[in-house]
C-alpha cells in the first residue's frame, strides 16, 4: 500500500506527518510525505520557528511525484491540518490526479478545526472551506465530535444524534466516517468513545479516558484508521486495530511523564496491536 500524505511537519515532537508517517511505515505502508509547513515544533507551545510552505511549492513537490509516474500506485491520499486557505486547492487537485491515475484510490481527510474545550483554533476561513469544498470530495473523514457538528450544522450529543450527524456528513460525499472523542452523556463514567460508520453499519468502541492532552494523537488515529480500512474494507476491524494502538501509545506517553507522544517507543503497538477493546454494532 502507498499513501500520499499531505500534512505539516515538525522537527521536535510528533504532529502531522511527523506523527503519521512512522506508524504507517511500521505497519508496512509506503508513505510519500509532502509537507505543508516545516516548523521547529507544534504550535501548542505558543512559539515556533520555521516556514509555512507556499501552496505553489507544495504543488511543485506533488507535480514532481507525478512526473516520476508514481500516481497510479497510490492507494490513498491523506490530509490533516490546513494552515492556510491555498493548500485546499492543492490537495483537491492532487486527489483528482491520483484518482484519475488510479480509480480505486481514496481520499481520507481529517478536517482539523478544533475541539469542544478550545473551540475552533484554525484560521477563520478554514472551517467553511473544509465544509464546502474539501469534505465533499473525501471518501473517508475523521472528525472529532465537535468538528462533526460544525461540518453538518448539527449538535451531536447522544448516540442517536451523533449517528444522525454522521448521516448528514455522509450526504455531503464521504462514504466512511470515523468520529473521535465521542462524549455521550449516557456513556460509562471515566470513558471516551470512538464511532466508525460506513455503508455496512456503525460500530462504537469505548476506552478508559486518560488524564492527558496529547498533540498529534488525532493525526496518528486518522493515519492508522485510513490504512486499516483501505486494507480490510472492514470498519469494525479498522476501528479495533486503531483504538488498540492509539490507546497504548497514549498510555505509554502518560507513563513516561513526557509532553510529546512516545511514538517510536510505542512502535510495537502499531505493528502488533493487542486488540484489547471490542467494538459493538450500534446500527
Amino acid at each position: 500500500m502507498k499513501i500520499l500524505s499531505i500534512q505539516s511537519a515538525v522537527a521536535h515532537g510528533h504532529v502531522g506527518n511527523s506523527a503519521a508517517v512512522f506508524p504507517l511505515q511500521r505497519i508496512g505502508v509506503e508513505v510519500l510525505p509532502v509537507y505543508t509547513v516545516n516548523f521547529s515544533n507544534h504550535t501548542g507551545y505558543g512559539a515556533w520557528r520555521g516556514p509555512m510552505i507556499a501552496p505553489d511549492d507544495v504543488h511543485e513537490v506533488i507535480t514532481g511525484i507525478e512526473e516520476r509516474g508514481v500516481l497510479p500506485q497510490i492507494d490513498a491520499v491523506l490530509s490533516g491540518y490546513q494552515g492556510g486557505e491555498g493548500i485546499a486547492d492543492v490537495i483537491i487537485e492532487a486527489v483528482a490526479k491520483v484518482k484519475a491515475a488510479n480509480p480505486d484510490a481514496v481520499y481520507a481527510c481529517d478536517p482539523v478545526m478544533g475541539n469542544a474545550k478550545s473551540g475552533c483554533f484554525v484560521a477563520p476561513a478554514i472551517p467553511e472551506l473544509l465544509r464546502d469544498r474539501v469534505v465533499p470530495v473525501a471518501d473517508i473523514i475523521t472528525p472529532n465530535q465537535f468538528e462533526l457538528g460544525y461540518l453538518t450544522r448539527t449538535e451531536p450529543g447522544d448516540l442517536e444524534s451523533t449517528l444522525a450527524s454522521v448521516d448528514a456528513a455522509m450526504a455531503m460525499g464521504p462514504s466512511v466516517v470515523l468520529v473521535t472523542s465521542v462524549e455521550r452523556p449516557d456513556r460509562e463514567e471515566g470513558t471516551i468513545e470512538m464511532l466508525a460508520v460506513d455503508g455496512k453499519g456503525a460500530w462504537l468502541v469505548s476506552t478508559p479516558r486518560l488524564p492527558m492532552k496529547a498533540n498529534g494523537s488525532g493525526d496518528v488515529t486518522a493515519a492508522l484508521f485510513t490504512a486499516h480500512y483501505v486494507e480490510t474494507g472492514d470498519a469494525k476491524v479498522a476501528l479495533e486495530r486503531t483504538v488498540s494502538s492509539v490507546f497504548d501509545l497514549l498510555q505509554n506517553t502518560l507513563d513516561s511523564g513526557e509532553r510529546e507522544l512516545q511514538l517510536v517507543e510505542s512502535q510495537e503497538t502499531y505493528a502488533n496491536p493487542r486488540l484489547q477493546f471490542t467494538a459493538y454494532q450500534v446500527r
